[in-house]
């Protein structure tokens, strides 16, 4: 994710590029200290996130904001409380008062990939349905974002608010919702067998008119997913 960061601050600029350059995933491309210097630069190139100041010189944050076209996703830095409306207004993903926590840092993160298309988990260049071996998504586990790679998935299960992702080699446990996965993740790589339960096709090793089976491990078929679950698992088949 191309990032740029807007801050007139010395001391908040140099800690939200630190804060960027601990999260993999997160590309720092400029920073500016005031909103006329990188106008020019938002109309020109491609930007997917920017951390932007609201009390800048010359311009406000707010003003670049509603004279950008094409707008990227924006998490907006500021020590005041007053400007929450008129920025939810502009549809920032985030507002952040300083001084800023990574751990809230990280939080504005996982609002950017789980709630904005133009920089979602399929970013960049849609890795998720167009080269599946080398796709990732980041998600969020207390305080650190993990990298998953979609071919080390097997099942993904859903605990109300939660979700259980099973990897080939550990569990992570994560604030988010299963039907949120089932929409991003490519679907001819992976399925919906539950309400409850996301399973990675290719990890699927038997099943029943009752439940799939992954490994020694056995999920329920809901019957309204079965349909299509059964069809997805013999999409592949070849009669030998």
């Amino acid at each position: 994710m191309n990032c740029v960061i807007i801050e007139d601050e010395p001391l908040a600029l140099n800690l939200l590029e630190s804060y960027v350059r601990r999260v993999e995933g997160l590309n720092l491309i400029r920073s500016y200290t005031n909103a006329v210097e990188a106008f020019t630069f938002l109309q020109s190139k491609s930007v997917d996130l920017l951390f932007l100041d609201i009390e800048l010189p010359q311009i406000t944050g707010l003003e670049l904001l509603k004279s950008l076209k094409n707008r990227p996703a924006v998490i907006m830095t500021t020590a005041y409380r007053d400007y929450a409306v008129d920025a939810y207004d502009l549809d920032v993903v985030d507002y952040l008062l300083k001084p800023i926590t990574f751990e809230r840092f990280l939080r504005s993160i996982s609002k950017v990939y789980q709630g904005n298309p133009s920089v979602s988990a399929e970013t960049p260049a849609n890795p998720l349905t167009h080269d599946f071996d080398r796709a990732y998504i980041f998600l969020r586990e207390d305080r650190e974002m993990v990298k998953v790679y979609l071919r080390d998935i097997l099942y993904i299960e859903s605990l109300r608010d939660y979700v259980r992702v099973k990897t080939l080699d550990r569990q992570i446990i994560t604030y988010q919702k299963i039907s949120y996965l089932e929409h991003k993740l490519p679907e001819n790589k992976f399925i919906r067998i539950h309400r409850s339960f996301l399973v990675s096709i290719e990890k699927v090793t038997g099943f029943t008119p009752l439940s799939v089976l992954i490994g020694d491990k056995s999920l329920p078929l809901g019957r309204n997913y079965k349909n299509q679950a059964l069809r997805a698992f013999h999409s592949d088949n070849v009669m030998l």
